[in-house]
């Protein structure tokens, strides 16, 4: 069986843009990945800096308590 000329380079053309939308696709997604990795340790970090703020409010919120002391049980009549 005689194959033209023609038919071949459509085929190697057709093969060559698959394999080059194939490897656009593969750096893409690995863009994509890094971004989210870069992402999710921005976050991490926020995370960190907002468990920090929570503990010290928690830690002045005690030391308010402590100075405004208990509330009184029994009010005088005067």
């Amino acid at each position: 069986m005689f194959v033209s000329m023609e038919a071949v380079t459509t085929i190697a053309s057709a093969v060559s843009v698959v394999v080059a939308l194939a490897s656009l696709g593969g750096w893409f997604i690995r863009r994509v990945d890094a971004r989210f990795d870069k992402m999710d340790a921005r976050f991490d970090r926020l995370e960190d800096r907002v468990t920090g703020v929570e503990h010290e409010l928690t830690e002045v919120k005690i030391a308010v308590a402590r100075l405004e002391g208990p509330p009184p049980r029994l009010v005088t009549a005067r």
